[in-house]
């Protein structure tokens, strides 16, 4: 009976200590098979072609890429990559207080939008002086998560059609990978307008 009790306990204990180890074997090679996806930046091997590849299929180039003409139409000028409204291009031609009234958005090559909120403009987000030069990561962040221009705390908020509201649920690791990449383009000097309030908005007293 005492011999049967000893290898009873033998048994158990060789068990316990195999499940252990395999446990630790699967630990060890999870552990080493996300360290591999985090170090190769979900296979795209380097930040910035992480964040190139989010800015392509996020749809940044088709409001923040100037358009040219082509014999097939509108297309993408790649030499002003994502610089934004071109600064001199003119507003689309639309009775304004008629499509605020209608609360239409109206748009020509998708880098001026007329709508209820007035006009707005996208953005120059090149690394030059008149676009994201300065910004660090932090303020890219924070503009993306809460809607704040240039990501400074009281700052006008992000005007339509910029769809930060979706953007925000971004991971901080997919964010930088963008600012990344938005650093490495080639910069391009365009100084976008400022926003224009709605027509039919009162007049400021004083």
């Amino acid at each position: 009976m005492k011999k049967l009790t000893v290898l009873f306990i033998v048994c158990a204990s060789g068990m316990l200590i195999f499940s252990k180890c395999a446990d630790k074997g699967t630990t060890q090679e999870t552990t080493s098979q996300d360290s591999v996806m985090t170090d190769d930046f979900y296979g795209f091997g380097s930040q910035v072609k992480m964040g190139e590849h989010l800015v392509h299929i996020c749809g940044c180039n088709d409001c923040h890429t100037p358009k040219k003409m082509t014999d097939h139409g509108p297309d993408m000028d790649w030499d002003r990559m994502l610089s934004g409204h071109p600064a001199n291009a003119p507003d689309p031609q639309v009775n304004r207080k008629e499509m605020e009234g209608k609360g239409l958005a109206v748009t020509g090559d998708l880098t001026t939008w007329v709508g209820p909120w007035g006009v707005s403009y996208t953005a120059n987000l090149t690394p030059d002086s008149t676009g994201t030069l300065a910004w660090t990561e932090e303020q890219f962040i924070y503009a993306l998560r809460n809607g704040i221009t240039k990501g400074l705390p009281g700052s006008r908020p992000i005007l339509p059609p910029m769809p930060w509201p979706e953007y925000k649920n971004m991971t901080d690791r997919e964010m930088k990978a963008i600012f990344a990449y938005l650093k490495s383009i080639k910069p391009i000097s365009n100084a976008v307008p400022p926003p224009k309030p709605p027509a039919s908005a009162p007049p400021k007293k004083g």
